[in-house]
């Protein structure tokens, strides 16, 4: 007899092939052929609902309205050289060690091991990787084995008693085709959730570590920042002393004693403010590290001590959308969404279940084996809903709405990031000038400051002319580490909003690793 052949037709309405066999030889005999022809079924079968295509990168050809200068102005101060913006550059793993800086090395390393929201990002990865294992499962028949052994004693139609044995053994399948591609599209769903989990973890992991690098430097700008404020509390202290001795000696009014008391009082009163932002900062920071605020003494780090880059790698726009983990991970839960929707066509369709057991009987262990002991069943069923009150059709509805908010919120984030580059390359030009112009407003000041009060001390100025000096002086010093702090964090934010180089990173957890994989 000639081996029936097995041809494949389109689904009109579902655009997936089914099998239709020409005739068999005989009816099934085995529970093996039953399972045999399920997997043909289901490898045959097809998968409804929408594949999903990723969306494309933005075509444009560079982040800003205009173009943007490739280097900074130069400044002859800490962290006033210049940067040089070089395009299409790759971003290495390890961008905080650009900085050249010990401290915020070892603060980056700490917070990598110990910081439990980053633990709580691995084990949700770990978690959705293995819901996505256990699904798969349903691609395969499920077997199970099962022996019992039991003594009854009943009355039958006999006045007499009867009392029997009964040992069995016997072993089940049970399989479920997915004949129309929902078991398949559970897993592509869970799939795609579990790598949303992935890029949520690379994103929490950039976000820390640039959350670490620019805490330790407003760390060291407030440290600066107070330091400098006891300079000026010490030099106006002085001042007053001067004045007073004057004033004792009938040189000023009480006017010019009481104003620079007010202006050192003044002064003073910046201190707690200084110190409160440096204390909740440095509490901050041991949180990023994992620990407690009682756990973090502050650091040594010193804005001068830090080594500004000289080099800027700047990605190429296309290839923004694969670099940063928050659009992959909308990219992700878009894939999710597209999926559910071909869970819900499936829900509306057949389903068709396998079950089948073999076994033996007997009424003890030397009989068991008999040819007439033998037992099995075979059974297929076929499931069709017919009334759901609308259930399974607002279901798919509700699916393609999901795709919808998935779609404009993937949308919504690469806008985001393409803003957050944006603006990322103005500020890295415009703090630069800041920078500049406030050093020239520090050094006037400090002329001017100069000129004032030796034009006091020959009797050609007015202490208001000194007091005037001193303000704009204390002014202009604070300014300018503010300034130099803002050219090291403007550098953190272009390499976070350019993805952070995680593409290179070789340390991923083991536990990780081992659930995961290498990302």
């Amino acid at each position: 007899m000639r081996t029936p052949k097995t041809t494949k037709k389109i689904h009109p309405k579902y655009n997936c092939r089914a099998p239709t066999a020409q005739g068999r030889a005989a009816p099934l005999a085995s529970l093996s052929l039953v399972v045999v022809l399920a997997f043909e079924t289901m490898l045959a079968g097809c998968t409804v609902g929408p594949n999903y295509a990723a969306p494309s990168a933005p075509n444009v050809s560079r982040f800003t309205e205009k173009p943007v200068p490739s280097r900074t102005v130069s400044t002859d101060t800490t962290a006033g050289n210049t940067q040089t913006l070089v395009e299409g550059r790759d971003i290495q793993g390890d961008w905080w060690a650009l900085f050249h800086s010990p401290q915020i090395n070892a603060l980056v390393e700490r917070a990598l091991k110990a910081n439990p929201t980053l633990a709580a990002a691995q084990a949700t990865l770990r978690e959705a990787r293995e819901n996505t294992r256990a699904e798969q499962g349903s691609f395969f028949p499920q077997i199970s084995a099962s022996t019992s052994a039991e003594r009854e004693r009943t009355m039958l139609v006999s006045p007499v008693p009867q009392t029997y044995s009964l040992i069995s053994g016997s072993l089940s399948v049970s399989y479920t085709l997915d004949a129309f591609g929902g078991i398949r599209r559970q897993v592509e769903q869970l799939n795609a959730q579990a790598e949303y989990e992935r890029y949520e973890l690379e994103a929490t992991e950039l976000t820390l570590i640039a959350n670490v690098v620019n805490a330790a430097i407003n760390e060291a700008s407030l440290q600066a920042q107070i330091d400098t404020t006891h300079e000026i509390i010490r030099a106006y202290t002085a001042a007053l002393d001067v004045t007073r001795r004057r004033f004792d000696a009938g040189g000023v009014s009480q006017v010019d004693v009481l104003q620079q008391q007010s202006l050192l009082d003044a002064q003073i009163a910046t201190l707690p403010g200084l110190q409160k932002q440096l204390e909740q900062q440095r509490n901050q920071l041991a949180v990023y590290l994992g620990g407690l605020p009682t756990d973090y003494t502050g650091s040594t780090l010193d804005l001068a001590g830090l080594v500004l880059p000289e080099e800027l790698p700047v990605s190429l726009p296309s290839s923004l959308v694969a670099q940063r983990p928050d659009i992959q991970a909308y990219g992700a839960l878009l894939h999710s969404a597209t999926a559910n929707v071909g869970i819900a066509v499936a829900n509306m369709l057949p389903q068709i279940s396998l079950t089948g057991s073999y076994g033996r009987e007997g009424s003890n262990y030397s009989n068991l084996f008999n040819p007439a002991g033998i037992v099995w069943s075979l059974a297929a069923s076929l499931t069709q809903p017919v009334f759901e009150g609308g259930k399974l059709k607002a279901e798919k509805r509700a699916a393609d709405a999901a795709v919808d908010v998935a779609a404009a919120q993937y949308s919504s984030t690469v806008n985001s990031a393409f803003q957050d580059v944006a603006n990322a390359l103005v500020a890295i030009h415009r703090d630069a000038e800041t920078l500049a112009a406030n050093l020239e407003t520090q050094k006037t000041a400090a002329a001017s400051l100069r000129v004032a009060q030796a034009q006091y001390r020959a009797g050609g100025g007015t202490y208001l002319n000194v007091l005037s000096a001193e303000q704009s002086d204390q002014s202009a010093r604070l300014n300018l580490i503010s300034s130099q702090a803002t050219r090291y964090t403007d550098t953190v934010a272009l390499f976070q909003a350019l993805g952070g180089g995680w593409w290179h990173r070789s340390d991923v957890d083991p536990k990780v690793a081992q659930c995961c994989g290498a990302f």
